[in-house]
């Protein structure tokens, strides 16, 4: 099959009201397809779902050690954080210790995702920063990369050597040659691959050994990190968190703009990654919890799964006036 099926449905009363059609794969170790919905080759841009990848050269050129980073600073290095204070001050943290500050950022200023703190950022007259910015981390990443490469301030321009580190790291993954790059929304290149290719991709760092490859240590030592702060690779009530805890077994997950998501899952050597093809998070939300539970990792009844899956959709008035739920395929 070629074609995007139903991933997930938005019910309104006894039937469908609108369906999010997608693509998905599972691979295992082996780079094979274990499952798959749509079209497996799709080229797609992963969008924020391919930071691990794009941390790989941080940690695997020694950078990371270099700089003592922690493994808190590897899941920021591979967040889309909500711009709290837990988050911004521990990139601030970060940039100083490099004897750098936020003018050193390259992805831009927008207002914390976090109401609290957007709200608490108003009343205080204080414009945000590019702390605040969702993927600062990422860049507080490639800035410490940079640094040990010893390249020049533009580090996300396609031809720096920091984005040369990037690209072979993602060729090398997904095992594809990429077909092209776009600008994301944070001005680094985003590199396209298949789908197969990012399920792929997932699945090699599920693989991966602590006693392999510099690149296998450096996976390990990413998805661990993500594991262990859940909070910081995205935040409270973000899909990624929340199911990140819920899980009945380590399970790295990351969300990716325009309905992107990936999971990892070292116990069984297990990668995703799936597209909803308008875009829409709520559909790729429940589209990921929904393989999960087919997959044994999540319970379905757990609080977290049934904000995204079988979730009540309720009115101003709180009555119950639908249900986001998984299609058919996926249930």
């Amino acid at each position: 099959m070629t074609q995007a099926v139903p991933l997930t449905e938005i019910w309104r009363g006894p039937r469908p009201e609108s369906v999010h059609l997608g693509h998905a794969v599972i691979c295992d170790a082996s780079g094979d397809i274990k499952a798959a919905w749509g079209n497996p080759s799709e080229i797609v841009l992963a969008r924020s779902s391919a930071k691990m990848i794009q941390a790989l050269p941080l940690v695997a050129s020694g950078a990371a050690d270099a700089h003592a980073l922690t493994p808190e600073h590897l899941a920021l290095a591979c967040a889309s954080h909500e711009g709290t204070p837990a988050h911004a001050e521990r990139v601030r943290h970060w940039l100083a210790s490099l004897g750098l500050t936020d003018t050193n950022l390259r992805c831009g200023a927008h207002d914390p995702l976090d109401r609290a703190s957007d709200i608490a950022l108003i009343r205080a007259e204080t414009p945000p920063c590019q702390r605040h910015n969702q993927c600062s981390g990422k860049h507080a990443g490639f800035l410490t990369l940079n640094r040990h490469l010893g390249g020049v301030p533009e580090y996300v321009d396609p031809d720096h050597p920091v984005q040369h580190a990037v690209r072979d790291s993602f060729e090398a993954v997904t095992h594809e040659a990429t077909a092209f790059h776009a600008t994301d929304g944070c001005s680094a290149p985003n590199f396209a691959s298949s789908l197969h290719g990012m399920a792929r991709a997932m699945a090699w760092f599920a693989a991966a050994s602590e006693t392999g490859p510099v690149s296998e240590r450096a996976a390990v030592r990413l998805w661990q990190a993500m594991v262990a702060h859940p909070d910081l690779v995205a935040g409270e009530g973000r899909a990624c968190t929340e199911l990140m805890r819920a899980c009945t077994e380590p399970v790295a997950l990351k969300t990716g703009a325009e309905g992107f998501f990936v999971a990892i899952l070292p116990r069984r050597g297990l990668g995703v990654a799936l597209k909803v093809i308008d875009g829409g998070t709520r559909g790729a939300n429940c589209a990921i919890a929904s393989i999960l539970v087919r997959l044994g990792v999540l319970d379905a009844d757990h609080p977290a799964a049934r904000r995204v899956r079988n979730a009540p959709i309720r009115n101003w008035r709180d009555i119950e006036t639908g249900m986001i739920k998984p299609a058919a395929a996926l249930a």
